[in-house]
């Protein structure tokens, strides 16, 4: 059962109950790519800013008020679920996003005909061009819904990673007394407390996400209005400003209108800002989830002075061994963000004259890496960080054994000496603190005050 269906190039069969149309028909045959359809939060977007175009051409009396009712009307149900079925195009599509754009008015158009009493693709009442599309273009509405997926996704993402630093903050608090060896380019370096690493890594992930609220907060300038090209070609006046009036009080932010439409359609610059924040909060979680993966090596020829919580077995050979998956999973997870902050990268430089035709992979890898943080962050911290055990006797005795005590010696005996001392240490596998002893470099009230493990760990910046 199909419906014919005309277009600019010509006629092409659709199918009967679908409430898409021809141009999302050629775009199913166009691009038959990865299988991947657009996000449930662009389609929202995509929806809740048809609607306020829609408001905005009635208000201008461009649209005639019983079709803007329709398109309104039309957008509501769709939001309410139950159409996700309909939007059909692969994320890998035609430049700008145009099958997409037009794939969303399509649905709203055939939705608000069924509504009217109409049958699909009686475009005569309401077109998805002429009507739903009214004083828009894929170039400014494709962008202005993407920035508003990526904000509405990214708000989880803040509270995600808000989570994530108090649980390090809690586990830095809790290893605050727990003295042990520093390590700098992997080798022995001077006394650290375990709690100021982890502590280390609460400061690193909260600065992470200021970063974010910073890119963030540049999303919130639309480029809706400009249409084509910049100018606002096909706008009645007032139309830019009443869209994002209406935005603002649906999603209760404060959207302003480009400084300069021009730039907006032209550049994705934004949105690759956000991306290259990602790429550094990712950057950040693989070198703690690095770190977390050595701490907890062995566990008895490897460091050892974590235990992160057994989730599961660890090998289909070898009985007994357990792996920090959790972290390993992570790490995974981040190199993808990483990868996709090159596409993006790529495709923002991409862009050529009055606009930048790669927006749609753009946003796809922008709202998937969000997604994938949002729904792995809170299994990390509850699987592995929330669990996570130090081993204070491997601490302790790494910390008595580490030949880096004779930097705390320095500033009495001198640099040469010290260095003599932590090499002879070395050749007789025996404590620093001992053979300061032993040869009696100091008196003995001076090395119990140098050697004294509160003193040694004490971090004389921290709060």
């Amino acid at each position: 059962m199909t419906r014919t269906e005309k277009d600019s190039i010509g006629e092409k069969e659709v199918p009967e109950e679908a409430y898409y149309g021809i141009q999302t028909k050629r775009a199913l045959e166009n691009f038959p790519v990865s299988g991947l359809t657009e996000s449930r939060e662009l389609i929202h977007s995509y929806l809740i800013l048809k609607k306020t175009c829609a408001k905005a051409n009635m208000k201008s009396g461009k649209l005639d008020e019983e079709k803007g009712r329709y398109i309104v009307k039309a957008c509501d149900e769709i939001l309410d679920g139950g159409y996700e079925d309909q939007f059909v195009v692969d994320v890998f599509q035609a430049g700008a996003g145009t099958s997409f754009n037009m794939n969303v008015n399509e649905v709203i158009a055939n939705k608000a005909l069924e509504m009217m009493g109409e049958s699909k693709g009686e475009y005569e009442k309401i077109h998805p061009n002429d009507h739903v599309n009214m004083s828009q273009s894929t170039n400014d509405t494709f962008p202005t819904a993407s920035h508003l997926a990526i904000i509405k996704v990214s708000e989880n993402l803040l509270g995600v990673l808000e989570s994530i630093s108090e649980s390090f903050y809690s586990k830095g608090e809790e290893f605050i007394d727990v003295g042990k060896s520093g390590r700098t380019h992997l080798m022995d370096a001077t006394p650290i407390s375990l709690g100021d690493e982890f502590l280390a890594y609460a400061s690193a992930i909260e600065r992470a996400k200021e970063r974010l609220e910073t890119s963030q907060e540049n999303l919130l300038e639309l480029p809706i209005g400009g249409t084509a090209t910049g100018r606002g070609a096909n706008t009645p006046e007032g139309f830019r400003e009443s869209v994002i009036k209406e935005l603002s009080k649906l999603l209760d932010k404060d959207f302003k209108p480009a400084c300069n439409s021009f730039e907006l359609i032209h550049s994705r610059s934004q949105m690759a800002d956000y991306s290259s924040r990602l790429k550094d909060l990712a950057s950040e979680l693989i070198r703690i989830a690095n770190d977390l993966r050595l701490l907890a090596s062995g566990p008895k020829t490897g460091i050892a002075e974590i235990e992160l919580p057994e989730v599961q077995p660890g090998s289909s050979i070898m009985p007994g061994k357990v792996n920090p998956v959790m972290a390993e999973c992570l790490n995974m997870i981040c190199f993808q963000i990483v990868g996709r902050d090159s596409v993006v990268g790529l495709a923002n430089q991409a862009g050529q004259m009055e606009m930048n035709v790669m927006v749609p992979i753009i946003t796809y890898n922008i709202i998937d890496s969000i997604k994938i943080l949002n729904s792995y962050l809170p299994v990390f911290e509850k699987r592995c960080i929330r669990g996570i055990e130090v081993n204070e006797e491997v601490c302790r005795d790494n910390l008595r054994k580490t030949p880096s005590l004779a930097t705390l010696l320095s500033p009495k005996i001198g640099y040469l000496k010290a260095a003599k001392l932590a090499k002879e240490a070395m050749e007789r596998e025996i404590p620093i603190a001992e053979l300061a002893r032993e040869k009696e470099v100091l008196p003995e009230d001076e090395l119990e005050e140098i050697f004294d493990q509160a003193k040694m760990i004490n971090n004389k910046y921290r709060d």
